[in-house]
């Protein structure tokens, strides 16, 4: 139980980070007057961080060859990830960031529920029942009850 306590405290991190980070990206492509650089910024800093992480850890980056073995579509993930942030960056300012958010955990939950179903991507199969479908019915409302105080 402790164990899952973490995790959640860990993913509701990891979820109150991203307007943070899209402010930060705003401001930033609005400095340059160009949301995708800001993007690129965004990946550029986080790669660093990231080989910086791997280094402390003392990564084997001798396992890399491995990567020759995955499908090429799993390196779409990049591209995915460049396209979210890109997306965020232009969108927060129009649409505020509260609503631009519950769009994108709303989309977020309808993928996830199909992804789950029928177990693509290799991820383990949990079905759509309908205590799930009633989670993305009120995320759904809840989308509409911020959209109707913008």
């Amino acid at each position: 139980m402790k164990a899952n306590l973490i995790l959640i405290l860990f993913a509701v991190l990891a979820g109150a980070v991203l307007p943070i980070q899209a402010g930060l990206n705003v401001q930033l492509g609005k400095s340059v007057h160009q949301p995708v650089f800001a993007a690129f910024a965004s990946f550029l800093i986080g790669s660093i961080g990231l080989l910086i992480y791997l280094v402390i850890i003392k990564f084997d980056f001798g396992s890399v060859v491995q990567v020759r073995e995955v499908s090429p579509t799993v390196w779409l993930a990049g591209i995915l990830g460049a396209f979210y942030v890109a997306a965020v960056i232009v969108l927060a300012p129009k649409l505020g960031t509260a609503l631009t958010f519950s769009l994108v955990v709303t989309g977020q939950m309808i993928i996830s529920l199909v992804l789950d179903h029928y177990g693509l991507l290799s991820l383990p199969v949990q079905e759509i029942n309908w205590q799930r479908l009633i989670g993305v019915v009120l995320l759904t409302a809840g989308v509409l009850m911020i959209r109707g105080f913008n």
